[in-house]
């Protein structure tokens, strides 16, 4: 006898009011997801799996609403429960873990205060059984010094322990059934193990049902008993986990496979041998026939940080970047991976003049990039731009494309209206966008749309580096497949160099020339890409290895 589901949805249609008209969004969708089973629901951006989610805990947009179809959960068809009713369910029963920590974090409050909070409106604790089980929740998502960490904000979490501390909210009351949308996607592949663990063991001990929304594919097949296929606002193909992914039925499915980084994957880096050739055309020798001079030489680069030590508020030093050296050759791609907190973007963020450091030299083509004035600055500014994670929250809302891309132009005194607005036009053509793209809003774009945008804003002033600190991480496969091969063509097009900031192991192999492992504020490893990913000496980076998704069902 088939058990009854916990979660039942039955011919769901989700449709949003927009100027152009009413929009189907979800159309059609039956789901069922029992209890201690965990079912992950995958496809690109815009296909519907989001909205699904945020239909079941009636968390859709003030201009979504759900048109048919019903969504039973433990007995109660949420689509038409009242509000007091949802609000009993939502975080008790139905947990929730969205994928933006900056957009769900009170950035006035302790994160201490926030987790407490989901304990204490659901009776859940009190008094200093609260303050005891939170820093439990802590430890229990991989954040160090759980006790210290409570009573700090948002803003002094590094992303990826923001991402753990909106996991730990999520888990604090063991719901029934928990909402995963894209929960480890800003985390490194170490700590997404301890997390989706952490998950298992919640669904065999108290039989908790995990809806887990996700782009990584590998991640999937290693966690999911079913895995549902999403196109476009339909369901295109269901089934077993290992099923559907060693053998897809469908032609979008295929094609999600086929686009999903792995460490096989074929390698988009120019051949060393025919850069250095361009380099060395492009700059004078290095000293005594060493080769081209690397366009950026970092030594014995050190940060230090003051944070409080605990509720009394005594202040400590904490170094976050400890004595690293290394050299970024000219058109070629360098990147830093390591665990979040290991200080891979602290390091980025001081070649890019964001953060002062303490001590060391960071040189860029000969030039001592510290103790810059500021008309210096605004010069190696022109000559080094950065794509970050979020284009969303990277791009002005209320900017059109054209203003955002043109920008950087009008702040350096480039060109006139005449010459910016063609200028604009070329690098929409650079990133594959179409002209008539300038005249829209960040809102009206998809993910990969936007960060395309983000990365002709970086090249407006033709730089020389671009510091990629996890811009693919928060795209889908197909999106994500089609960056890098932007990104690997404009390299050798434009002779641009990259400094990759990534947890994704498979992105940085299949981009990188050079690899720079980094551990507690310290690089414990370099090498090319073969050698850190066939050939790694350390326990570390092995460790980091072991822990790509993916790994234990599908090899």
């Amino acid at each position: 006898m088939t058990p009854t589901p916990l979660l039942s949805i039955r011919d769901l249609s989700v449709s949003f009011s927009t100027p152009a008209g009413q929009v189907t969004a979800v159309n059609r969708v039956s789901i069922e997801l029992a209890a201690g089973q965990t079912l992950a629901v995958v496809g690109e951006s815009g296909s519907g799996k989001s909205t699904t989610a945020a239909a079941i805990n009636r968390l859709l947009p003030a201009n979504g609403s759900i048109t048919s179809g019903s969504i039973v959960f433990a007995g109660r068809d949420l689509a038409t429960a009242d509000e007091r009713e949802l609000i009993r369910i939502r975080g008790s029963q139905v947990g929730l873990i969205p994928q933006d920590p900056m957009s769900n974090l009170n950035p006035m409050q302790r994160i201490g205060t926030q987790i407490a909070e989901a304990l204490e409106v659901h009776g859940r604790t009190s008094g200093k059984e609260t303050d005891r089980r939170v820093v439990e929740l802590l430890e229990m998502v991989g954040i160090p010094e759980p006790e210290r960490r409570a009573t700090q904000h948002p803003h002094e979490f590094s992303g990826g322990m923001r991402q753990r501390a909106l996991i730990a909210m999520g888990l604090a009351c063991e719901p029934a059934l928990l909402i995963a949308d894209e929960p480890t996607s800003a985390l490194d592949v170490t700590v997404q193990r301890k997390i989706l663990d952490q998950l298992e063991r919640l669904t065999a001990r108290m039989g908790t049902a995990v809806f887990l929304i996700t782009h990584d594919l590998g991640l999937a097949a290693e966690r999911a008993d079913t895995v549902v296929v999403m196109y476009r606002g339909e369901i295109v193909e269901s089934g077993e986990a290992r099923e559907i992914l060693e053998n897809p039925q469908h032609e979008y499915t295929r094609a999600l496979i086929a686009a999903a980084p792995s460490l096989t994957s074929r390698r988009l880096a120019a051949p060393l041998a025919s850069v250095t050739g361009v380099a060395e055309a492009h700059a004078g020798a290095g000293p005594s026939g060493s080769g081209p001079a690397p366009l950026v030489e970092v030594e014995n680069l050190t940060k230090e940080f003051d944070v409080r030590a605990g509720r009394s508020g005594k202040r400590s030093r904490f170094t976050a970047v400890d004595a690293v050296s290394f050299g970024i050759p000219r058109q070629q791609t360098v990147s830093i991976v390591g665990e979040s907190g290991s200080g891979k973007s602290t390091t980025a963020n001081m070649l890019l003049g964001l953060e002062q450091a303490t001590s060391g030299s960071i040189r860029f083509d000969g030039d001592q990039l510290i103790g810059m004035r500021r008309r210096q600055l605004l010069a190696f500014r022109r000559r080094v731009q950065p794509v970050f994670q979020n284009p969303y929250s990277s791009l002005d809302p209320r900017y059109t494309v054209r203003r955002s891309i043109a920008e950087p132009l009008q702040v350096h005194g480039i060109g006139d209206a005449r010459s910016r607005r063609a200028r604009v036009n070329e690098l929409l053509e650079q990133v594959a966008l179409p002209p008539a793209m300038a005249e829209r809003l960040p809102h009206e774009l998809s993910g990969g749309q936007r960060q395309r945008v983000a990365i002709a804003r970086a090249l407006a002033l033709s730089p020389e580096l671009v510091i990629l600190d996890e811009a693919v991480s928060a795209l889908d496969v197909i999106v994500q497949n089609q960056i890098l091969e932007l990104l690997a063509g404009l390299q050798e097009r434009l002779g641009l160099s990259y400094l990759l900031i990534s947890h994704d192991l498979a992105v940085v192999r299949m981009l990188s020339h050079q690899v720079h492992v980094m551990q507690r504020g310290r690089i414990v490893e370099s090498g090319t890409p073969d050698e850190i990913f066939d050939r790694p000496q350390e326990d570390y980076t092995r460790e980091l290895l072991a822990a790509i998704p993916g790994e234990r069902r599908v090899a």
